[in-house]
C-alpha cells in the first residue's frame, strides 16, 4: 500500500517530490462551498508546542495544503489517503476488507505521532472498520497528541460523495468535489467515539449548523 510522504524541515518542496501523486495547486470551480471550522484552529495551536511535528492526514494530496502545513508548521506530513482505499474497495465490492486493511496500513511507530486529521473518514465506515481504525490512531498518538475528526450528526444517507477539505485559513475548509464513487455516511453517537478511542479524551466539541460535529480528542 503506497503512501506519500512528505519530510518537510521548513522548506517546501519542489514540484514532483511527492510519490504517488503531484501537488498541484488546487483548481476549483468558483461555486464550492466554504464551510467555517471551529476546532481547527485549536487542533493547529495544539501542534505548534513541538518544534518540528508530525502531522497525518487521512485525505487525498492537495497542494494547498501541503503548503499551508509547511509554511505554518514546518511539519514532517504523511498523507494517508484513506478516502482512496475506501474507494476501491467499494468499487470491488469488497468493503469487508478494509478491517483488515487499516491494520497493516500504517507504517508509524507506536506512540510517534503528533497530530491526524481524520476528516469525515469515519462517517463511511462500518462498525469494525471505524473501530479497527481508531485502535491504529490511539496507537500511533503520542501522549499529548491530538486528532481532529468530522463527524455527521444527520440519520443514515446511502450514496454520499466524498468531500475533498481544501484549507482556506484555519477557520475555514473549502469543500470540494471528490471524483469516487462515494458511499454510505452514518452518524456515530457520542458515546460510541468516545469508546472507539479508548485512551483518548475529547478536548473540544463543536455542533456546526451543517450538522456536522467537530471534535477534538488527545492522548492521556
Amino acid at each position: 500500500m503506497l503512501s506519500d510522504l512528505l519530510k518537510w524541515g521548513g522548506k517546501r518542496p519542489e514540484k514532483g517530490q511527492i510519490s504517488g501523486g503531484s501537488p498541484s495547486a488546487a483548481t476549483t470551480t468558483g461555486d464550492e462551498p466554504v464551510v467555517g471550522s471551529k476546532a481547527f484552529a485549536k487542533f493547529l495551536a495544539a501542534l505548534t508546542s513541538s518544534p518540528s511535528p508530525v502531522l497525518i492526514d487521512f485525505g487525498p494530496v492537495i497542494g494547498t495544503n501541503v503548503e499551508f502545513f509547511g509554511d505554518r508548521l514546518g511539519c514532517k506530513l504523511f498523507i494517508e489517503d484513506l478516502i482512496g482505499d475506501i474507494d476501491r474497495q467499494t468499487k470491488a465490492g469488497t468493503p469487508d476488507n478494509l478491517p483488515k486493511i487499516f491494520e497493516t496500513r500504517f507504517r508509524h511507530a507506536d506512540a510517534s505521532v503528533d497530530g491526524i486529521l481524520c476528516w469525515d473518514v469515519f462517517d463511511f465506515l462500518d462498525k469494525k472498520s471505524a473501530e479497527a481504525l481508531a485502535h491504529q490512531v490511539t496507537r500511533m498518538l503520542r501522549p499529548g497528541g491530538v486528532v481532529m475528526g468530522l463527524f455527521c450528526t444527520a440519520a443514515k444517507m446511502d450514496h454520499v460523495s466524498f468531500t475533498k477539505y481544501e484549507i482556506v485559513d484555519e477557520g475555514s475548509f473549502r469543500h470540494r468535489m471528490h471524483p469516487g464513487v462515494g458511499g454510505t455516511k452514518r452518524a456515530i453517537q457520542n458515546r460510541d467515539i468516545i469508546r472507539m478511542f479508548e485512551g483518548l479524551n475529547v478536548a473540544d466539541s463543536f455542533l456546526l449548523k451543517s450538522n456536522i460535529r467537530e471534535m477534538l480528542l488527545r492522548r492521556r
